[in-house]
């Protein structure tokens, strides 16, 4: 893949269809050979290699350094944790895996009430969808999920008094991330990894004809 040609809104797109459940790269290789980018574009393509490559990493970094930040705040801790699943819900393997284990849960109680988390279905015009598909969380809109979480959260960062912490642990997380990316040479895993994800891109694509 050229990186280079990649935009942000086809990084931001691969990063919301990709799967979750990916582990986190292993150290030795997270903090090996770190090279200057010889040019804009070169730096560029790194830039968008490594925020794919390493995503997970990426994640639990910004989660310990907020962690850190609200370690004698229990309120900043709560807030933390539901800041992170409002940013997790905007990946669509999260999200469907979420409504889906919340719904069987809640089926051994309630079958009448899980019948009613199920996702709505979407009309179908000579045997494709009509429109993208929609991600649905407990048969509600995911941005409805993300926005009641991030404010809930926000609420509660205010009331514990840390928000100026936590946004200058955000601040520190995000440049943390940036000055990794731009460093990190990207290895042939990367590059191979890349051209693997393209396949099931490719492939999946091809099973929805």
């Amino acid at each position: 893949m050229d990186w280079g040609n990649v935009t942000a809104e086809d990084l931001t797109g691969a990063l919301k269809e990709v799967d979750w459940t990916s582990p986190p790269r292993p150290l030795n290789e997270f903090f090996s050979r770190f090279t200057n980018p010889r040019s804009y574009s070169k730096w560029s393509s790194r830039l968008k290699c490594n925020s794919y490559y390493y995503r997970t990493n990426y994640f639990i970094l910004i989660l310990l350094i907020l962690g850190v930040a609200c370690i004698l705040r229990p309120l900043a801790i709560l807030a933390t944790a539901l800041s992170a699943l409002s940013i997790a819900f905007l990946n669509d393997s999260f999200a469907a895996t979420f409504s889906e284990r919340v719904t069987r849960t809640v089926r051994k109680f309630s079958p009448h009430l899980a019948a009613k988390m199920r996702p709505r279905h979407m009309p179908v015009i000579r045997g494709r969808p009509s429109a993208k598909k929609s991600v649905y969380i407990l048969g509600q809109p995911r941005l409805l999920f993300v926005l009641l979480f991030s404010a809930v959260s926000f609420v509660l960062w205010y009331a514990s008094g840390s928000l100026l912490y936590i946004s200058l642990a955000l601040i520190s997380g995000l440049l943390a991330i940036v000055l990794h990316a731009s460093f990190r040479t990207p290895n042939l895993k990367a590059r191979l990894n890349t051209f693997r994800e393209e396949f099931r891109a490719v492939w999946r694509n091809y099973s929805d004809l």
